[in-house]
């Protein structure tokens, strides 16, 4: 499994000002329903549904945010660069600015565990973080996101 097998390019975008969690998850679920036809309210809810089980701002900028989804037939995932980094109770209290989250068929096992791990694994790269940090470009964000070493899984 590979970040490209699970990153369509037009599923990377970058927004300004978020002024909440519920305001990205929104923004998410339309990214998801455009580039993978998936129902906007139920993306959202499961989003929803799962951060309310724990914050899944994993630290130093990043949020993983991730839930299953009814219908879907494979694992995808949508990545925002904020302009504005915003509070979202991650786990080192630091704000965040980089938010890959996946979406995995409500059936899912073990694919829906490999995706977060490899996803997980990308975004701790504090080089990768720093070169999406350094871009604006979606095209550009989608390349350093599905190249290099730490991108590819069991």
């Amino acid at each position: 499994m590979d970040i490209s097998k699970i990153l369509d390019p037009q599923a990377v975008k970058v927004v300004g000002k978020m002024t909440s969690k519920k305001r990205l998850f929104q923004d998410l679920g339309e990214i998801a329903a455009s580039v993978y036809g998936l129902t906007l309210n139920d993306t959202v809810d499961a989003l929803q549904e799962r951060e309310s089980l724990g914050p899944t701002g994993v630290g130093h900028g990043v949020a993983l945010p991730h839930a299953r989804i009814e219908g879907l037939d494979r694992v995808v995932g949508t990545f925002l660069r904020l302009e504005s980094p915003m509070d979202f109770d991650a786990v080192d209290r630091q704000p965040v600015d980089l938010v890959f989250a996946l979406f995995a068929p409500a059936e899912s096992g073990v694919d829906h565990l490999k995706a977060l791990a490899l996803v997980s694994r990308t975004m701790r790269n504090s080089d990768i973080c720093a070169k999406l940090r350094a871009n604006i470009e979606p095209a550009t964000l989608h390349a350093i996101l599905t190249e290099g070493p730490a991108t590819k899984a069991a």
